[in-house]
Order: structure tokens, then C-alpha cells, then sequence
């Protein structure tokens, strides 16, 4: 999704991720039950993928760009050592920095020894951080803010990583889910207000850490609970143990995104089902923005929960209008735009037989440039429908989040200069309806916690310091 002025500072630095970890009792081939959790854990990123391991007071990892099944194609994956502790990361970024230098783990030796780290967010004060290192003596290989976080941290460990991490994290700005290895300990930290996804599974032997659920569920872990924000979780030969920052919000602000988007299906985050947030969405579109028609069909995968949601609640029976490549990525989080709309070609199809003269509700979850649901409309209605009506799942997109969802600047989001009608007309679509914030909110029902809205409303959890977006915006 990340396209974004060339003044923004962080260019290089912004991505949605997908972290796991592993500390097991037993020394085996941790690597594979990390390769099965990234599996899981793909839809998150798609652009790269590395592992790493601690064995015999070392650390070996292998990194590589593309789906995790080719990164360890090849005998990559048998060649990692049996090992008790390992981490993994799976990554899509912005235009140019789709590079291997820049995938993680950060793996180096420093103070604490040698450590991996890998990181899910997005920091807001990143060139300070950056500055003061460098003042420093340090040396940055990579232009990503994970590494920043690996240097800080051991800048300021005194030799010991659970000192380094309660010293460094109040320093840093911004969304963060971390797990990192030294060769004898796994941690998992959350950023004070929980904006990313971790949580914390056990097997027999294994304590695990994953951004979602169903990445446990993977590796047949139970899941035990979520790290808290603002909790520092460090696994070791003594068992988990849990510390907290200083100063800690009273309320989470978890990014509302992960419901609507990023998270799959079957996971639970923070307690609440996205399949049934999903769900209930559909039920409040059709509750709130009716409309007659023949059909109602999702856009494949992430709108099709809703759309069940919007059939049950209507009685229009859901039909499927658009046939899915299921070989191809997800067109969201192609690092480039000409890539997204190509990728989109062949994705996805029109079902003729089931459009033709047709009325048709599509429901989708967000619509960010309206680039891809253009070409949705214009599929359909070549097929033959009748009517297109869209309906989405979130409230209109109208403002950038420095908060680990690419959406950087004004000018990429269709709802930052057009309201509702106007959107429809630039879509093409009969009818356009959206959810309200409120509304959004009553998705995850039962929650006892608030939510980031910001790319909604413009209220974040933090500013960002030196950003200069672009300011396309209705004036």
C-alpha cells in the first residue's frame, strides 16, 4: 500500500509484518515449527522472509525475498541447525526497499552477545533515534527502524538484553510487536498502548510467540494468552517471566485495521474474533445501508465473511461474482502500485453466468485508492450485471497512519479529498455505502478496550515527529 512523498522521512522504514518465535526444551529442528508459523502467518507479507536460530552459543539464519516456501526452498531450510531457541519474520514494504539487505531477522553481535530481532510496527522517531547512535559511533547496515530498535537496545544493555530492552523501549515512538533471541533467552515485548498484535502459545515442551493466532494453531500450540501492552515477556531454562514499563496507558489502542484487514479470519486478537467482527460488520451494512438486489458477493478472501454477514441479515442470497486465482498475492500489499493493478488482472475474474442481469452488492472491507474497485465495477458490469453496489466494512480512509499500515500520504487515499457520492461517481458504482465509526466499533462488541481510529478520524496514539505529508486534502 505504501506510496508516499518523496519528502517523508521514512521512505524506508515503514512496513506490516508478521513476527513468531520459539524456545523449546528440547534441542531439535526449531526452524520448521518457525517455517510452519510464518506459513501461517504469509498473508501478513509476502515480499520477504528469514529465520534464525541459536544453537551451541551461535546464531545461524537464512533470509531471502519472496513467499516463505521459496526463501527455504532448495535445502535452505534443512540447512539451519538443530537448535532450542528460533525467530522468524515475514515483510512487505514500500518502493525501494524491497531489497534483501533490508529483511529481517536483525541478526549482529554486540553487547548481550549475539541476537535476532524481528519486528512488527512502525516507529515515529526513528531519524532521532538514528542521529544519536550514529553520534555514537554506530553503523547501520540497513534503512529499516527494526534495526534502529536492535542497536538501541544494545546500546544500552550493560551486557544484559532484559536491561537493554526495559532501558530502550520508553525511548521508542510508536507501534512495535518484538520477539528477539539472544542464545539462551526468547523475548516478546508489546508497545505500551498494544497497537500491534503478539500472543503466547505453549506446547509440551515449547513456549511460542505470534502475531496471530492462527499461527499457533499452525504448529498445534495452545494459545495461552496475549502479551499485554506495555509487557515484556522473557522465556528462558526458568520458565516465562513477565515484566511492564513505567508509565503505561490505562487503555490500549490496538489498530482497528487488524479487524478489518490485516489479521485472518480465524485469529483472535486481544479476545476478539475477527471472523465474528467480520461478520457483524456484514449485518450492520445491511442493517444500516439496505438497498434492493439480486445478490450480494465479497471481494475474495477478506470481504466474503462480511458478505455472509450482509446475506443472513438481508435475505439476498450470497452468490459468488468474482472467481479468485488463489496463486496470486494480495493485490494490497504489492510494494508498487503498476505491480498491484497487474497482479489484479489475473486475480480475479467475474463470474458471467452468475452477474448477467444481475443487481449486485459487493462488499469489501476498505477501499483505500479505489484504483482496484474501479476495475472490480468495470469487470462486473463487462459480465453483464445489472447494478453494482458497493458496500464497505470500515468507515472512509481519510488520512495517512505512520502506524504500520502504508497508507503515507493524502493524495494516495480516495477518501481524503471525496465524500461518499463523490466516490461512487469516481468508482462507477451504483450506489457506494460506508460503515461509521460507531459502527465499526460495534464489530467487536464486548471488547474492554479502545481502538487506533486514525486513519478514520486523524487521532493517533503518537505524533510523528518531522513528517511532512503531502496535503492533498478537501478543503
Amino acid at each position: 500500500m505504501i506510496l508516499r512523498s518523496e519528502k517523508a522521512p521514512f521512505d524506508s522504514m515503514n512496513e506490516e509484518c508478521g513476527v513468531f518465535g520459539v524456545y523449546s526444551q528440547e534441542n531439535r529442528n526449531v526452524a520448521h515449527t518457525v517455517y510452519y508459523g510464518l506459513y501461517a502467518l504469509q498473508h501478513r507479507g509476502q515480499e520477504s522472509g528469514g529465520i534464525a536460530v541459536a544453537y551451541a552459543d551461535k546464531i545461524k539464519y537464512h533470509k531471502g525475498m519472496g513467499l516463505v516456501a521459496d526463501v527455504f526452498a532448495g535445502g535452505n531450510l534443512e540447512a539451519l541447525p538443530e537448535g532450542d531457541i528460533a525467530v522468524g519474520h515475514v515483510r512487505y514494504s514500500i518502493t525501494g526497499a524491497s531489497q534483501l539487505l533490508n529483511a529481517q531477522p536483525v541478526v549482529f553481535t554486540g553487547k548481550c552477545g549475539k541476537l535476532a530481532l524481528a519486528h512488527n510496527g512502525n516507529l515515529t522517531n526513528t531519524q532521532r533515534l538514528r542521529k544519536e547512535m550514529i553520534e555514537q559511533n554506530a553503523v547501520f547496515q540497513t534503512t529499516i527502524d527494526s534495526e534502529v530498535i536492535a542497536v538501541y537496545i544494545n546500546s544500552l544493555s550493560d551486557g544484559d538484553i532484559l536491561t537493554g530492552v526495559r532501558r530502550a523501549c520508553p525511548k521508542f515512538k510508536g507501534s512495535y510487536a518484538l520477539v528477539i533471541m539472544t542464545t539462551d533467552k526468547l523475548i516478546a515485548v508489546r508497545d505500551p498502548f498494544g497497537i500491534r498484535p503478539l500472543c503466547i502459545g505453549t506446547t509440551e515442551t515449547d513456549v511460542m510467540v505470534a502475531s496471530e493466532t492462527c499461527a499457533l494453531d499452525a504448529v498445534g500450540a495452545t494459545f495461552l494468552r496475549d502479551v499485554k501492552p506495555g509487557e515484556i515477556v522473557v522465556v528462558d531454562s526458568e520458565g516465562i517471566h513477565s515484566y511492564f514499563m513505567d508509565g503505561i496507558p490505562e487503555k490500549s489502542r490496538m489498530c482497528i485495521f487488524e479487524y478489518v484487514y490485516f489479521a485472518r479470519h480465524d485469529s483472535i486478537l486481544d479476545g476478539i474474533s475477527v471472523y465474528e467482527a467480520r461478520k457483524e460488520a456484514g449485518r450492520l451494512l445491511a442493517r444500516h445501508c439496505p438497498v434492493e438486489a439480486d445478490l450480494v458477493s465479497g471481494v475474495p478472501d477478506s470481504g466474503n465473511v462480511a458478505a455472509r454477514g450482509y446475506a443472513e441479515e438481508s435475505g439476498i442470497p450470497f452468490v459468488e461474482a468474482l472467481a479468485k486465482n488463489r496463486y496470486v498475492g494480495r493485490t494490497f500489499i504489492q510494494p508498487d502500485q503498476r505491480q498491484r493493478e497487474n497482479s489484479l488482472n489475473v486475480k480475479m475474474n467475474a463470474l458471467r453466468a452468475n452477474v448477467v442481469g444481475k443487481r449486485v452488492i459487493i462488499i469489501d472491507d476498505s477501499i483505500v485508492r479505489g484504483t482496484t474497485m474501479r476495475k472490480i465495477i468495470k469487470m462486473l458490469r463487462n459480465a453483464g450485471a445489472k447494478e453494482v453496489h458497493i458496500r464497505v466494512c470500515s468507515p472512509i480512509i481519510k488520512h495517512p497512519c505512520h502506524l504500520g499500515i502504508d497508507i503515507q500520504t493524502y493524495s494516495q487515499l480516495i477518501g481524503a479529498y471525496k465524500n461518499e457520492k463523490q466516490i461512487c461517481e469516481s468508482l462507477g458504482a451504483d450506489s457506494v455505502r460506508y460503515l461509521t465509526v460507531n459502527q465499526l466499533l460495534k464489530t467487536c462488541k464486548g471488547a474492554n478496550l479502545d481502538f487506533c481510529l486514525g486513519c478514520f478520524n486523524g487521532e493517533y496514539p503518537y505524533p510523528l515527529e518531522g513528517y511532512e505529508a503531502d496535503k492533498l486534502k478537501l478543503e
